[in-house]
């Protein structure tokens, strides 16, 4: 169970996961031996799955984004986890969420442009397994990214 003083340490480090451990200590109002416990605790319990960068699609020129909603033929156990397998290989789906109700699953893609999209779509989704119906919606405006929970 996490308290007060761990959701403090979450809610730093979401704004500033650099943040050293001495300046997390200085934020919460503890010393840097219990802060880092508590911040090594927090990591080994899985609460703090990781440590990455935020990177701008946008910037590295993959600045198109699409939702594609994904019906599957068939619905076993296998053919879904051969779908999964293959979904997380795929570099430009960057987020992916099997669903309840219809659709099956929800992937969020991002590619270079309209045509790159295109490409990708008609080269790597349409040959998933047991694809009945794809279903795009192009992104307007990212207005909140990776969030992450309230803590």
């Amino acid at each position: 169970m996490i308290d007060g003083i761990d959701r403090t340490i979450l809610r730093h480090l979401k704004e500033d996961g650099r943040m050293t451990a001495t300046a997390l200590a200085a934020k919460v109002g503890l010393t840097v031996a219990p802060c880092h416990r508590r911040l090594r605790d927090l990591e080994s319990s899985g609460v703090i799955r990781g440590y990455r960068a935020d990177i701008d699609p946008a910037a590295i020129g993959l600045g198109f984004e699409a939702i594609v909603f994904v019906t599957l033929a068939k619905v076993e156990r296998s053919i879904m986890s051969d779908f999964e397998e293959r979904v997380a290989a795929l570099p430009n789906i960057v987020e992916a969420q099997r669903l309840f109700g219809s659709p099956d699953y929800l992937l969020r893609v991002i590619a270079a442009d309209l045509p790159a999209y295109q490409r990708f779509y008609d080269e790597q989704l349409t040959v998933l397994p047991a694809v009945e119906r794809l279903t795009s919606t192009l992104v307007m405006k990212n207005l909140k990214s990776n969030g992450g929970p309230p803590v």
